[in-house]
């Protein structure tokens, strides 16, 4: 099985004031491709901290990540952003979707910054709007959409470029429960059906029983070993 993702003794110290904060403390994991995980804990526990080292949004103060077997600690700012345009899709607990722009104007934004050559992939956009249930809304805009549909857009977003690895920050966290059940089963189905490798923040256990393993975190370590969880279906 390949390894999509390893993280090796991460630490994240902030300096405040004369005090160091110490968010990450010798954190290590590896994600397998088509492996959908959760990182468990509660808030201040370190795990957003987490998921922004594993995407190249923050460096680490020592330690090292690869993503698709591309060292991304090591990397330079520009290099960096170069690897999460490739390799990364990202999904927020805010939608962060482009407001002038219709669910397809992002997901054609997504492609072309992707590609870097303004590849057209009509068919691709299409067939994720359907598994996500959004074919009808491509030419709808942010505001007239709803909550749900909103975050499904932006999970085709993170999809439409098919990304080595997806990353999921509190994915349900702007959602009632119904929504949050429909975004959960659909991001479980990306994983069965296109063996999207999916990592997953969040507090919740439903959302966590949603995954194929769960990480627990405490006060900036990994606490237990994972977890593997057995679904049916």
């Amino acid at each position: 099985m390949k390894t999509i993702l390893r993280a090796e003794n991460l630490y994240k110290t902030y300096r405040v004031g004369s005090v160091d904060v110490h968010a990450l403390r010798d954190v290590s994991l590896e994600v397998e491709e088509g492996e959908f995980v959760a990182i468990m804990g509660p808030s201040g526990c370190g795990k957003s901290t987490l998921l922004h080292l594993l995407g190249g949004l923050l460096q680490p103060t020592s330690g090292r990540i690869t993503v698709d077997e591309e060292d991304l600690s090591a990397a330079s700012d520009a290099a960096r952003t170069d690897i999460r345009r490739r390799k990364i899709g990202f999904v927020f607990q805010r939608f962060n979707l482009f407001p002038t722009l219709t669910a397809e104007g992002n997901l054609r934004l997504a492609e072309q910054i992707q590609s870097k050559n303004n590849t057209d992939d009509a068919t691709r956009r299409t067939e994720v709007l359907k598994l996500l249930r959004l074919e009808d809304k491509m030419k709808h805009k942010p505001m007239e959409l709803s909550g749900g549909e909103q975050q499904r857009v932006a999970v085709a977003r993170a999809i439409i470029t098919n990304p080595a690895l997806i990353l999921a920050d509190e994915p349900t966290g702007n959602l009632d429960s119904e929504n949050s059940a429909i975004v959960l089963n659909m991001l479980q189905e990306l994983n069965y059906r296109f063996n999207q490798t999916i990592v997953m923040i969040t507090h919740n256990p439903e959302a966590a029983a949603m995954c194929r393993r769960i990480v627990y975190m405490r006060d900036g370590q990994i606490t237990t070993p994972a977890v593997s969880v057995q679904i049916s279906g």
